[in-house]
């Protein structure tokens, strides 16, 4: 079993994206961590030119129960054929990857990593471990009331997992473009959702509108689980807006790269000029190289 391996679920929109993130990962971890990549079938040609030793492409249907089919070319699109309608939306597919694909890799720990984000530090398990224990991603008190679709994550989780009560704000967020996962607790998590649901785990994600794989897992792991130590401080420099970034705007984003943040992310979503994109990514990177090369902190609570 290897120490650490990296996942990211992508799409032919993301191809390009994915490209820099993959020479992130091959230049920031050791040479016998493999990146894996979960697309469409549809696009997996797209994907197969980074295939190698330390590129493993996977396809949809490699981790799907063989009653989903994908529809293709249609980004992620799936049909249960046993319950075609309504269709399983794209980025609700890509969190179930993230499930399966994690439950199956032969690795003590899954850094799960979005297209959109790359590496700018070196990654490796002893940065995830604390006394020989994984760590997992947890911002306390982050979730406010303004924050319905996190509040609902929450309680939709707790549903999965057949906890009673409801999770009232403040709450913790475990959402973040690079995570990482244990692969045994993500084959307990899974076990637990089918238990309580009386469903196959799939089907039971699968069914859902409004669904986050990362607090799945972060409620399973606090409040079924307990015990593992959250991560204080974040793994990842994030720019979420949907508007792109201008050539000061990527710069003063960059200066602002925490002191042991694992790498950056900026959204797909805000169409942020690719060049540009890398040239925040560089000065992130040269911050980094430049600055504490601390090690993330346990929580005082966890």
């Amino acid at each position: 079993m290897k120490d650490l391996a990296v996942l990211t679920p992508s799409f032919r929109g993301d191809a390009g994206l994915f490209a820099d993130l993959h020479r992130s990962v091959l230049a920031n971890t050791a040479p016998s961590v493999v990146h894996h990549v979960v697309v469409p079938p549809s696009d997996a040609p797209l994907f197969r030119e980074h295939e190698g030793p330390r590129c493993t492409v996977w396809t949809h249907q490699d981790l799907l129960p063989r009653f989903y089919l994908s529809v293709p070319h249609a980004s992620g699109l799936t049909l249960n054929l046993r319950r075609p309608w309504p269709p399983v939306r794209g980025w609700v597919v890509q969190q179930i990857m993230k499930m399966a694909g994690a439950a199956v890799i032969d690795a003590r720990a899954v850094l799960i990593v979005d297209s959109d984000a790359v590496l700018v530090r070196e990654a490796t398990l002893d940065r995830f471990t604390h006394n020989g224990r994984l760590w997992h991603y947890r911002k306390d008190r982050a979730v406010t009331a303004g924050m319905e679709r996190h509040v609902l994550w929450h309680n939709l989780a707790r549903k999965l997992l057949g906890l009673p009560g409801v999770a009232v704000p403040p709450l913790p967020d475990y959402v973040s473009p690079i995570i990482v996962w244990d692969p045994i607790v993500v084959r307990s998590m899974m076990a637990r959702i089918a238990d309580s649901t009386g469903r196959n785990w799939v089907d039971a994600i699968a069914g859902q509108l409004h669904v986050s794989e990362f607090v799945v897992y972060g409620v399973f792991v606090d409040h079924v689980l307990r015990g593992m130590a959250p991560l204080d401080g974040d793994l990842c420099h994030n720019y979420y807006g949907r508007v792109p970034l201008g050539p000061a705007d990527a710069a003063a984003f960059a200066d602002r790269m925490p002191s042991n943040a694992l790498g950056v992310m900026i959204s797909s979503h805000s169409h942020t000029p690719h060049e540009l994109r890398r040239e925040a990514f560089r000065r992130c990177r040269q911050i980094a190289e430049a600055g504490s090369t601390e090690q993330p902190r346990r929580s005082v609570d966890g």
